[in-house]
């Protein structure tokens, strides 16, 4: 056991429980190496000590590339989705930590990461999940055990599911989304999504030979989970949607069984070998849009009535403000609970449904029939009105 100095930083030398540590104090200062090395013993001897990280293991790189090691080496072990759904998370963390090496993450490292992630406008469940891979990347360091007591999850609002729009407003955001030919991917995307159920991922990853345009019936072949896997009928508007999506690939020179539905797009060239990224630059750019032009038809309602302007215009923004793709799945189970459909059927078409999911979406389906039953009534309180005006009683 000793301690030696290399330039002006003192260092380590130290063997706990046959495991030697050899590594930086981090400290020019004497009597504070003294401290840090009975500090390191003593977690050593409780197995909170990070492992030594030999050249070329995984603790002696730099986040970044402790990342692409990882999903990586878990390539064949899990799902092709799981591997996309990585690659998408660590983009964010290589941004901010990617040249950070391994051995200087510690709790405060990843407390800064969630302040500027949360100062970002990121939701606290996104930042919680991209902790959670930087936790499996520290894991397989052998690093974690040593600040796991210190690192704590942003708080999540459990209660929520998702949104829905009225039909008003469902039907301003779809014809906003026809008014200008830059959305018109995001607009038949958007169709397709609020009359199937599917997801952004399914959708993306969607080929010609799954739509069935003669026989109405869209196949989901790759979706977030097996029980995503499901056959779906065709509704006219979604029929429509993909009738506009085949011309347009038609004109490129695509449509073939194997080439994606939504292709990838480079200046102006359409490659229907590769998949779309994303809606999400159009998806923002049409609901800021929309947001706007509802914001207008309130706040002229407003003046046409003599009411406050601005209200209805905090009202119409907040009805539309970070309305998701997502959420438009959201739309199209609230609407089928809403018409009553059973949850046994709702389930065929959407694939997947959490307990937590399907009890809400049974209180939309409440709500709905209550509203339905007020029509109904046999004239009882009516008639009790009547009773008391002339002084008898029903019995």
């Amino acid at each position: 056991m000793s301690i030696y100095k290399r330039g002006d930083t003192y260092h380590t030398d130290v063997t706990v429980n046959g495991i030697r540590y050899r590594q930086s104090l981090d400290t020019g200062n004497w009597q504070e190496a003294q401290r840090k090395q009975k500090e390191l013993i003593a977690a050593a001897m409780q197995g909170k000590a990070a492992a030594p990280g030999h050249k070329g293991s995984i603790a002696s790189l730099t986040l970044k590339g402790a990342l692409e090691k990882f999903i990586a080496d878990r390539i064949g072990h899990v799902a092709g989705r799981t591997s996309q759904i990585d690659r998408e998370r660590s983009k964010p963390l290589g941004r901010s930590l990617g040249t950070t090496l391994m051995r200087k993450i510690d709790a405060d490292t990843i407390r800064e990461y969630q302040n500027k992630r949360k100062a970002d406008g990121v939701a606290n469940r996104t930042i919680n999940l991209e902790v959670t891979l930087i936790r499996q990347v520290l894991k397989r360091a052998k690093r974690w055990s040593v600040i796991a007591d210190d690192v704590k999850n942003l708080p999540e609002n459990e209660n929520v599911v998702g949104r829905a729009l009225t039909k008003e407003l469902k039907l301003h955001l779809f014809r906003m989304a026809a008014s200008r030919p830059v959305w018109d991917t995001a607009f038949c995307a958007a169709v397709v999504a609020a009359n199937t159920t599917c997801r952004k991922v399914e959708l993306l990853n969607l080929h010609w030979e799954s739509v069935d345009m003669f026989n109405r019936l869209l196949t989901i072949r790759r979706s977030k989970t097996e029980a995503g896997n499901r056959t779906i009928p065709l509704t006219d508007e979604a029929l429509l949607a993909f009738a506009r999506l085949r011309g347009r690939a038609e004109v490129f020179k695509g449509g073939a069984p194997a080439d994606y539905v939504f292709p990838a797009c480079e200046n102006g060239v359409m490659d229907f070998s590769r998949p779309q990224k994303t809606f999400r630059t159009a998806w923002r750019s049409l609901v800021k849009a929309a947001t706007k032009a509802a914001c207008d038809e309130a706040a002229a309602e407003a003046r046409k009535w003599g009411t406050d302007e601005e209200i209805a215009r905090a009202k119409a923004q907040r009805e539309l403000t970070g309305f998701r793709f997502h959420d438009l799945r959201h739309q199209a189970i609230t609407e089928m609970a809403e018409a009553g459909v059973p949850e046994a059927a709702m389930q065929s078409i959407t694939g997947h449904l959490s307990k937590k999911m399907l009890d809400h979406y049974s209180h939309v389906r409440m709500a709905a029939k209550l509203d339905a039953i007020k029509v109904l009534g046999g004239g009882l309180i009516a008639a009790e009105v009547d009773a008391k005006g002339a002084g008898r009683k029903i019995h």
